[in-house]
Order: C-alpha cells, then sequence, then structure tokens
C-alpha cells in the first residue's frame, strides 16, 4: 500500500519516524505529551546532528528539479495541499488542540491561516520573478529573483501549524527545499501534519525534510554547508544564538521572536471595548503568543473603570481542559513555562505590583491574572511573560505614554484605543512597532500580510504576502547581448 493510501491521520505512520526521504526509522524516539493531561499523544522519532546532514544533503540535491518543475504542476500541488487541508479539518483541529492545549476556536484559526498561506503560495508560482532594467548598447537587462537552495525552518510550539507552514510553502513556492525543525513538544502539528499534506498532495521526494529535535538539531541546521537560509521563529534569547550561527556560516536568516506588546487606552477611549481588547490581547491561547498584549498602558482619568471590567472577565473566564470541555483558557505549554509565569507574577508583587485576579495555577492551568500598580522595572513590565497575565499601568500625558512605551528593547505589536484615530495615528508614529493596530489589540495575523517586529522582535525580516520573495528568494542580475563584444584586452 502506498503511502497516499494511508489513512491520513493514522499515528502508525510516524510513530518513531522521522520523515527524511520518506518516512524513516530514527535512531531514537521521543514521546509526545498532551500539557492538559500530561498524558501521551503519539510518539516520534527524535532527529540527530546526523539526521540533519543527510535531510540536507537530500533536499540540496533535489532542490534543482524542483525549481525546474513546470509551474503550473507546482502551484497545482498547493491548491491540493491546500484541499487537504479543508477535508482533514475536524481531525486536524483535534491534534492542534490536544498538542498545543489551545481551544478549538483558535486551532479553527490555525487551520484557515494554513489553506490560506497555502492558496497564496499557488499564487506566488504565477507571478512576476523580475524586471526589466534600462540599458543601452543592444543589452537585455534584467533583475530575476532566484531561490536560495535549501530553507532550514526552526518553528516553535505556540502556533505551530500556522508557524511553520508560512515558512516552508513560500519557501517552496520561490523554488526552495525545505528542512523543518519543528519544537520537539509539538511535532506533529508543527511538522508531521504538513508532511502529510504535502506527501499526499504530490511534492516530490526529498523537497520537505522534517526533523523534530532539540537545540543540538537546530544548530547543526544553521551550520550546515548545504542550508543556505535560516527562518527561525522563536524566543528572543534563541533567536540570538540562531543569528549569531548562522551569521557565522554567511547564511541568510530570518528571526521573528518575543514581544513586550503594548496596548494604549486614551482618556477618550469607550471603557468597556477597551477592556474587551485588552482581555482578548492577554488572554487568548493563555498569552502564549509573540503579539500578546504584555502591558495595558491606561489613562488614569479611566483606569480605574478599566481594570474593574478587566478584572470581572479574568474571574469570570473559564479554565480547564479544551479538549473535553467548553472553557476560555487551556493549559500552559509545561510546568517549566507555568512556574516561570508564576514566579513572575510573585516577584512582581514582591515590587510593589497589587494582585487584582489571578495569579494562582491547578496543574498547568494558570488563571487570568490581572496586575495593577505596575511600574518601570518590575519584572511583569520588562519581560515577556508567555503567560495569561494582564499588566495594567497608568499615565497621565500622550507623552508618558509614549515614554513608557518606548522603554522596552522590543517592537512587534501595537494597539492604541481611542475615540480619535488621527489622535492614535499621531501616538503611535512616535513608537516604534513591526505591526500597528488602531482600535483594536496586538494580536492579528493574515496570510498575505508582511508579518515582522523590530529590535529584540527579529531582525526586520517579514513572513507574509509581498515579503516572503523578498525573504525566500534572492536578487540575480543577467544580461544579454546577440554576441559577445571586443575588449582592447
Amino acid at each position: 500500500m502506498g503511502s497516499n493510501d494511508i489513512p491520513f491521520l493514522n499515528t502508525g505512520v510516524w510513530n518513531g519516524k522521522l520523515f527524511l526521504g520518506g518516512w524513516a526509522n530514527a535512531s531514537k524516539a521521543h514521546e509526545v505529551l498532551e500539557p492538559a493531561t500530561g498524558s501521551v499523544l503519539t510518539r516520534v522519532g527524535s532527529a540527530t546532528p546526523e539526521d540533519v546532514a543527510e535531510a540536507a544533503k537530500r533536499a540540496r540535491a533535489a532542490q534543482g528539479a524542483w525549481a525546474a518543475l513546470p509551474y503550473e504542476q507546482r502551484a497545482a500541488i498547493f491548491r491540493k495541499a491546500a484541499q487537504i487541508v479543508e477535508r482533514e479539518s475536524e481531525g486536524m483541529t483535534q491534534w492542534v488542540v490536544r498538542e498545543t492545549g489551545c481551544i478549538p476556536p483558535k486551532a479553527g484559526v490555525e487551520l484557515h491561516m494554513a489553506v490560506g498561506i497555502l492558496n497564496e503560495a499557488a499564487a506566488m508560482v504565477t507571478q512576476p520573478s523580475g524586471l526589466v532594467l534600462p540599458s543601452d548598447g543592444g543589452r537585455l537587462s534584467i533583475a530575476r529573483r532566484v531561490p536560495h537552495g535549501t530553507v532550514g525552518v526552526i518553528s516553535p510550539f505556540n502556533f505551530p501549524l500556522i508557524l511553520s507552514i508560512r515558512a516552508v510553502a513560500p519557501a517552496l513556492a520561490v523554488g526552495n527545499t525545505v528542512v523543518l525543525k519543528p519544537d520537539p513538544q509539538t511535532p506533529i502539528t508543527g511538522g508531521y501534519l504538513i508532511a502529510r499534506v504535502f506527501e499526499e498532495a504530490g511534492l516530490p521526494k526529498d523537497c520537505l525534510q522534517v526533523l523534530p529535535g532539540g537545540a543540538d538539531v537546530g544548530a547543526a541546521l544553521c551550520a550546515d554547508p548545504n542550508v543556505a537560509m535560516i527562518s527561525f521563529t522563536g524566543s528572543t534569547g534563541a533567536g540570538r544564538a540562531v543569528g549569531e550561527l548562522a551569521g557565522k556560516h554567511l547564511k541568510k536568516v530570518t528571526l521573528e521572536l518575543g514581544g513586550k506588546n503594548r496596548m494604549i487606552i486614551l482618556d477618550d477611549a469607550d471603557v468597556e471595548l477597551a477592556a474587551s481588547c485588552a482581555a482578548w490581547g492577554a488572554y487568548l491561547h493563555q498569552g502564549q503568543i509573540c503579539m500578546a498584549t504584555g502591558l495595558v498602558l491606561v489613562h488614569e482619568k479611566v483606569s480605574g473603570k478599566v481594570v474593574e471590567q478587566l478584572v470581572g472577565k479574568a474571574t469570570r473566564l473559564p479554565v480547564g481542559d479544551p479538549a473535553t470541555q467548553q472553557v476560555a483558557l487551556g493549559p500552559l505549554i509545561n510546568a517549566r513555562q507555568r512556574d516561570r509565569v508564576h514566579a513572575i507574577v510573585q516577584d512582581s508583587v514582591k515590587q510593589g505590583a497589587q494582585l487584582a485576579a489571578g495569579g494562582t495555577y491547578e496543574g498547568n492551568f494558570y488563571k487570568p491574572t490581572v496586575l495593577t500598580n505596575v511600574k518601570p522595572g518590575m519584572r511583569c513590565f520588562e519581560e515577556e511573560v508567555f503567560g495569561p497575565v494582564a499588566s495594567v499601568v497608568t499615565f497621565s500625558s500622550e507623552d508618558e505614554a509614549v515614554a513608557l512605551a518606548n522603554r522596552t528593547e522590543y517592537g512587534l505589536s501595537l494597539g492604541i484605543i481611542s475615540a480619535s484615530t488621527s489622535r492614535a495615528l499621531a501616538l503611535a508614529a512616535r513608537i516604534p512597532t513591526g505591526l500597528l493596530h488602531v482600535n483594536d489589540q496586538t494580536v492579528a495575523d493574515e496570510p498575505h500580510i508582511p508579518f515582522g517586529g523590530r529590535g529584540a522582535s527579529g531582525n526586520g525580516g517579514r513572513h507574509g504576502g509581498p515579503a516572503n520573495w523578498e525573504e525566500f528568494a534572492q536578487w540575480q542580475w543577467v544580461t544579454i547581448k546577440d554576441s559577445a563584444p571586443r575588449y582592447p584586452f
């Protein structure tokens, strides 16, 4: 029976295996745990640096034939992949819920985005890939975008399907091959489901390799001579290490990192809507989002009402296992992350913050938390929490709001709530950020937009829309003459 005859979500396909030249037995295995229950979900292969070398070698060897495949055939593969995701969305949703600990609507967003990203990739195949440049003397001069070769993709645990496929699909679309290293906590939704989709869609062998593994596997990918580019999404600390190692080996590198995102609520804001935006931005997926609203900056005239509304929401939001209950928040990804979140909350309270709601947990389930009286220097002000914590800071003037918003090395997403859009835009012009949302919170993404941050939130690279051409291809200048000229040498 061929691979396309196997039921799509048959876990036996990947049990103890890597996707390396197809489904291959691994030298060691890794158990994937469900964060809500601690039970074993499935078992996958655990890659080694030696596996990276083999995968990169295979991917580089396959790249030329893939790039030379007729464009309509390549586009058809992406269209079919999108159809497969739609067809298998119910089963894939359950995997996203159980493996990441998210609520079903968040999983639905991932599936919807994945379909959009695949369709965008199909469209890229038929888009213009170059320019005709001015030239004298009967010479044709063009600039065209050509693939890097093999792209290494390193993706995180929080939105594993989106944050893997948003790099894998456009990288393939412009003619690269890919070696994907998903987070070992979410190897199925971050890697193996993508492998199954492309396998069934007809992607040629060796164009995509999937190797779950730890930091040593990521380091091997950054150093491998057969890998020309690294696309990394993850923490700022890990991103610095990836950028340093990839830069040492002269690779193109795109870093999409953490954020301490600000939401500014001005004194003319609708308090109820502002509090709703703040709660969504802070608590969606337990705050485990790079765009999460890390600080809620509120004008002192409306701060009391905003906090009252926010506390009411935090105390009413149900927390539990999203696979078996209707809840608003699921578990944090693991006990280590839970303990880190709790330490930040406790230390901030010791530093003078006031605990207005939450601050407790059961298992990996952390209650939605509100901290008030937050000041610069406190851990909850300075650090990316990556947990369901809304830290409220008050200000008395727009100048103070700008100063507070700029007290960070991060620059990913900014939200401003005001009855006056011109006032909000004037304020935003004074705060460097990669993403800006006027009259909305900080969490948003779409397949066709250039997504990314600045400063400690990234190195200026972008994923999505027209940015995909800039990241996953490089310019080549080509001149053509009827005959070679005679030079005076």
